[in-house]
């Protein structure tokens, strides 16, 4: 005799359990998903990033395995000291401007994590000026001064950022050289050098275009300061702050390339153009 079959009330209560586990593990993955999305990157003292194990673990074992789903290249090499120092001073320009924006923020750090594109990290231009206003200046030439210290500050990042990726880009140029003059290279070897060398020239142009969102914020906010709080006095130098700012970010869109001082060994220099035009006040009055 075969085993006898349920009954269909006993049928029906099984097909409810299993509907109500699936219910409860979707449930679960959206309530885990929802925390990570939800969590932009700690910082401690002057913003800087701290320690975490979510974000320097988790996020990074969960973003490896969404890239190459994607298809994206994932290499295995342990990074250089210059390659690290790439995706250090990358970050300071690739999070949001203000950073209590943490729509911004986790955008940024799903993309850095590689759960999301890298290019993909686009920070919304109109938050920067939601957050700024939701400050509380005592004066509203306060608001002014912030954005023109912001892109100051962006502009004076430019340089250092180009310096260690020039060094970047020459050593990959070096490991290219070395991999196709070599005769024995495994596939893992020369797959991994590909898939570094594509990392590193995407975190660059992700640089170059993320400063361009930015230039965009402090644009947004300053168009609409001068409807809420119109002054004659702090138009010139927030725009003059703007400028200078794109003068260095047309350098990290050309992959900090100026001329032949890649071929060369020569720093990267910031741009003159503007420079220190923003600091002139007019004389005291007695």
């Amino acid at each position: 005799m075969g085993r006898p079959r349920p009954s269909r009330c006993v049928r029906v209560a099984n097909t409810r359990n299993a509907r109500r586990r699936n219910g409860l593990m979707r449930a679960s993955m959206l309530v885990f998903a929802g925390v990570l999305a939800a969590c932009t990157r700690p910082t401690g003292d002057f913003d800087r990033a701290r320690p975490s194990v979510i974000h320097d673990q988790v996020m990074p074992a969960a973003g490896e395995q969404a890239a190459r789903l994607r298809g994206d290249p994932v290499s295995k090499f342990n990074l250089t000291d210059d390659e690290r120092l790439l995706r250090d001073r990358g970050w300071t320009l690739i999070r949001p401007p203000w950073t209590k924006d943490w729509i911004g923020g986790t955008m940024v750090e799903l993309s850095r994590t590689r759960v999301l594109p890298e290019v993909e990290g686009r920070v919304p231009p109109d938050l920067y000026y939601l957050f700024l206003r939701s400050d509380r200046f005592q004066s509203s030439n306060a608001l002014y001064d912030r954005i023109a210290n912001d892109a100051r500050a962006d502009a004076d990042l430019v340089p250092p950022f180009c310096d260690v990726a020039l060094r970047v880009r020459k050593a990959d140029d070096q490991r290219l050289r070395v991999l196709e003059n070599k005769k024995l290279t495994t596939a893992e070897l020369y797959e991994g050098a590909k898939a570094r060398v594509w990392e590193n020239r995407v975190m660059i142009k992700w640089v170059g275009q993320a400063l361009r969102y930015r230039i965009m914020a402090y644009r947004t906010a300053l168009d609409s300061l001068e409807i809420e709080t119109p002054t004659g006095d702090r138009m010139w130098q927030v725009n003059t702050a703007i400028r200078v700012l794109e003068a260095q970010v047309r350098l990290a869109e050309n992959g900090c390339e100026i001329g032949s001082r890649y071929e060369s060994d020569e720093p990267v220099k910031p741009s003159r153009i503007f420079k220190s035009w923003g600091l002139e006040r007019p004389p005291p009055k007695k």
